[in-house]
């Protein structure tokens, strides 16, 4: 791994294909073969200008602000934050303490998720007939949920901070692989049957991806 002008992270590896990505202190990071020349990746990056300023606009607007006074959604609910012993939800406000704020947030977040998209999984699998064997709250931070070949489901913590819209069609999407393990014609059909706007969230999720750099 070496740096390019103090501004970009390049990691060498045996891929083919340059490849860019912003990550949650707005650094660039360059995926390069191990071949290409600095004035290769140099072009890349430049030709790549406008994207990166794009992106760390996003990632800075999607930073949570965890400030006393501040707002955040949890689970559907615009929370005003309060300071207070222990991180807790009491209608529209969201107590957090004042030290270890963050790591008290996740907590909450992960309690959050696991009663929330517990409650829309098993709602959506027993209007619809689906069948699933568990249901885990993870950190990842790549996806927001999968869905293994046993029917096991799996949802990052962070699916809490996402409207109530988004975080049905992540339960609809994951109950549909259990039938569909592919993204095909059948599951699309099945997933816009149930959630005839889908693609509309699906967009808005892909907007929020950048929540997955924080937390």
């Amino acid at each position: 791994m070496d740096t390019l002008k103090k501004e970009y992270v390049i990691i060498r590896s045996a891929r083919r294909s340059l490849s860019l990505s912003v990550n949650g202190a707005g650094e660039v990071v360059v995926r390069a073969p191990k071949a290409a020349s600095r004035a290769q990746i140099e072009r890349f990056v430049a030709g790549h200008a406008d994207w990166i300023a794009r992106r760390r606009a996003e990632i800075a607007a999607a930073r949570p602000d965890l400030s006393d006074g501040a707002y955040l959604t949890v689970c559907g609910r615009r929370c005003r934050i309060a300071p207070g012993a222990r991180a807790s939800l009491r209608k529209d406000v969201l107590i957090l303490p004042e030290e270890g704020r963050e790591q008290a947030l996740i907590a909450l977040l992960k309690r959050e998720a696991r009663r929330r998209m517990g409650e829309l999984v098993a709602w959506y699998a027993s209007e619809y007939g689906f069948r699933y064997r568990k249901l885990r709250i993870t950190s990842a931070r790549g996806r927001w949920g999968s869905c293994s070949t046993q029917g096991d489901l799996s949802f990052s913590f962070r699916a809490a901070l996402l409207d109530d819209a988004q975080m049905r069609y992540l339960a609809v999407h994951e109950l549909c692989h259990t039938r569909h393990m592919d993204h095909g014609k059948a599951f699309w059909d099945e997933v816009r049957s149930i959630l005839p706007d889908c693609m509309r969230t699906r967009a808005q999720l892909r907007e929020k991806g950048a929540l997955m750099l924080f937390l």
